[in-house]
């Protein structure tokens, strides 16, 4: 398979619970004529995460929500400020623009481009 090929292998389902088939991945083209090819939101380092919001705040979908950690989370401390995590709402809803890891300051988000055609599981 060619570099803008889908590895994933014919049929094959993602982590993101959409079917990918063997073909070339979502790319686009700026106003200015550039190529590019959008990456999408996969999955997020709750264990990094110190909940600032700020990836929620740039978001343009509702892909992120903000909750409070649990109590049997490692990283949980009620006197402490970082008693709240971002979570994956809606992932499907990520239109690859990469805001949310520009502007996450621990980079707790993973990305990976998607198959052109695939479907929804």
């Amino acid at each position: 398979m060619g570099d803008s090929e889908c590895e994933a292998g014919g049929g094959a389902e993602g982590s993101t619970g959409i079917k990918e088939r063997d073909m070339a991945n979502i790319t686009g083209i700026t106003r200015g004529g550039t190529p590019y090819e959008p990456t999408f939101v996969t999955a997020l380092n709750a264990a990094n995460c110190i909940g600032c919001g700020r990836c929620y705040k740039v978001c343009p979908r509702k892909v992120f929500e903000l909750v409070e950690r649990g109590e049997d989370d490692e990283n949980y401390d009620e006197d402490e400020d970082n008693s709240m995590v971002m979570t994956l709402a809606d992932m499907l809803d990520c239109i690859g623009c990469g805001s949310c890891s520009r502007v996450c300051p621990k980079q707790c988000h993973t990305h990976s481009p998607l198959a052109a055609g695939a479907q929804r599981t």
